[in-house]
Order: structure tokens, then C-alpha cells, then sequence
């Protein structure tokens, strides 16, 4: 359990970033802090491993303040995802997921054994990635790999820096997914911060929403829709919906044109629905030049091009041939 107990944060007297914030974090739970920017989350977060020092009241973890911890041993019982990765390009994928294994004493044996699980928790296969270079993989599986690196040393809490921004939004929703399944199946203390209210909505067991260093409202996903607390998380969330899209993944792939709704589009092609798949896809544009992606006759997402789904596939066959070499 991670508790904030009238927990401050200034840089400036006077002036607080964070001011007197009261939460649980219960253990097991995979816990959100959302809100605009500099509204505090990202401090509140650093503030539990020592990143950042408060300035006033407690964080205390299973009831031990953790001032009172030593502070290697506080960081590597904490396992921290950043936006920015901070994978070492000139490691392999083994060493860079072995950083704190190896400063704890495992054995190889346990460390390759451990690095063989957390490959295949992720979708990747161990023999074919353990041993390239970081800097030869893509944005998705650097970040994936940044993922299961903080899990290495089998903390119980994962701190996550809004992990998933710099993504494309494939990469992004299949790393939402496999978060969201290995936080079940390990049992581990998420602390997740992220500007994404659908993604907020989609991975909290709760959320906290936060606005000039102040907390707005904490509570599940569905308190935080049918319940709104006052005009600020009501606005925000709105916003937040309003401006997400919930694209299939053909859609995702490959719709890089938007049609605004106001374009009269009926008649003018066939249309698939948004949940379609590729191959459905590569079936409905072998007789025409595009199809028209609508979620019924009048409310048009997109259109696809042949040529867009050709570029897709040559560019699918370029990374498969390149995964083999490798």
C-alpha cells in the first residue's frame, strides 16, 4: 500500500505544485493520476521513489515512510517506465533487462530464465531478441522492452510515466493491452500517469484527477463518468472523449486522410464498419481504388486507398524479412 499523507511539493515558497495531497494506493491496484499539464501528476509520481523530494507531510510504503528506506534499495523495489524509454542503444536487449538483476546478485541462470518470461509475456520471441541491439527495434518493442525491464527484478510497484504518448496509435493500444494483462496476471502496483483520459478510463481500477496541484476527484471509471464531482472533471472528461477516436485497427493502419463529416459521401463507394478486419480489407479493395470507412451511412471515420494498404503490406513483408535476417 502506498499512502500520501498531506503531502506538499515546492520549488518556490509559497508556491506549491502539489498542495496537501490525501490518497491510498491499494496494493494490486493499477492506479491513474490524470490532468492538464502542470497540474502536479508527474511530480506526485517521481515524489514516491525519490525522484523528486516533498517538501512536506509523508508517502509511506506498507506503512514505513520512505525516508526511511535506503535509496538504492527503495529504486529497485520500484520499477519506473518513462516516455523517453532511456534503453542503452548499445546494450543488447538481454543486458538492458538484466540492468538490476545483475546489481542484485541473480544467478545467469535465473537472469536468462527471467529475460526468456518477460520476451514471451510481451509477444516477443526470446531467441530472435535477446541478443540484438536496442537501437535496432522499433518505437513499439523499445517501449515494450522498457516495459518488461522495469519488471525484471520483480518489484512490487511499477511506476509509469506517461509510457505510451510518443507511440503511434497501434503500438499504443497493443501496449495498453499487454500492460493491462500482466498487471492482473503479476499482481503488481501500477502508478500510471498519463494526459489520455480514454486511457485513463480504459486501465484504471481508479483514477485520480488533478488540476493546480490539487486533487479534483479519485474514483473508479465508471464513478468518474456518471458521477463527475464538479464542472472541471465534468469538462475534462468531455474533452477527453470527445477528442478520442475509438478507430479499428484498419483504420489505425492505414486511414492517414480524414473526410469531414460535412462531405456528402453516400453513393459514392462501398464501406466497410469499423471493426472489420484487414483481411476483409484486402478482400473489398481488390475490386475498388478505396473504401469508405463509415460507423453507419452518414457518420464517415475515413477512407483507405488501395495504394495506402499496398504500402501497409510491402511495409509488413520488409519488417518480417528483416526479423528473419536478424
Amino acid at each position: 500500500m502506498i499512502l500520501f499523507e498531506n503531502v506538499s511539493k515546492e520549488y518556490e515558497k509559497g508556491k506549491p505544485v502539489v498542495s496537501n495531497i490525501n490518497l491510498e494506493i491499494k496494493d494490486g491496484e493499477f492506479f491513474v493520476f490524470i490532468g492538464p499539464s502542470g497540474s502536479g501528476k508527474t511530480t506526485t509520481l517521481k515524489m514516491i521513489n525519490r525522484l523528486i523530494s516533498l517538501t512536506s507531510g509523508f508517502i509511506r510504503i506498507d506503512g514505513k515512510p520512505i525516508s526511511d528506506y535506503n535509496l538504492q534499495e527503495l529504486r529497485w523495489n520500484i520499477g519506473y517506465v518513462l516516455q523517453q524509454i532511456a534503453l542503452f542503444p548499445n546494450m543488447t536487449v538481454e543486458e538492458n533487462i538484466t540492468i538490476v538483476p545483475e546489481m542484485k546478485k541473480w544467478s545467469k541462470e535465473d537472469m536468462k530464465n527471467r529475460v526468456t518470461e518477460l520476451l514471451e509475456s510481451v509477444g516477443l520471441e526470446p531467441e530472435a531478441y535477446r541478443n540484438r541491439k536496442t537501437s535496432e527495434l522499433s518505437g513499439g518493442e523499445q517501449q515494450r522492452i522498457g516495459v518488461i525491464r522495469a519488471l525484471a527484478a520483480n518489484p512490487d510497484i511499477i511506476l509509469m510515466d506517461e509510457p505510451f504518448s510518443a507511440l503511434d496509435p497501434i503500438s499504443k493500444r497493443n501496449l495498453q493491452r499487454d500492460v493491462a494483462k500482466l498487471q492482473k496476471k503479476l499482481n503488481k502496483t501500477v502508478v500510471f500517469v498519463t494526459h489520455d483520459m480514454q486511457e485513463a478510463l480504459a486501465l484504471g481500477d481508479r483514477i485520480c484527477l488533478m488540476n493546480n496541484g490539487k486533487i479534483e476527484q479519485i474514483g473508479t471509471p465508471d464513478d468518474i463518468r456518471k458521477h463527475p464531482k464538479n464542472d472541471f472533471v465534468r469538462k475534462f472528461l468531455q474533452t477527453g472523449i470527445s477528442e478520442f477516436k475509438e478507430t479499428p485497427t484498419i483504420q489505425q493502419i492505414l486511414a492517414t486522410g480524414k473526410l469531414e463529416a460535412s462531405e456528402s459521401v453516400e453513393g459514392i463507394g462501398p464501406y466497410l464498419a469499423p471493426h472489420d478486419t484487414i483481411d476483409t480489407l484486402i478482400i473489398a479493395l481488390a475490386k475498388e481504388e478505396f473504401i469508405i470507412i463509415k460507423e453507419n451511412e452518414a457518420d464517415v471515420i475515413g477512407k483507405i486507398t488501395k495504394q495506402q494498404l499496398l504500402n501497409y503490406l510491402a511495409q509488413e513483408i520488409h519488417v518480417e524479412k528483416e526479423s528473419v535476417v536478424n
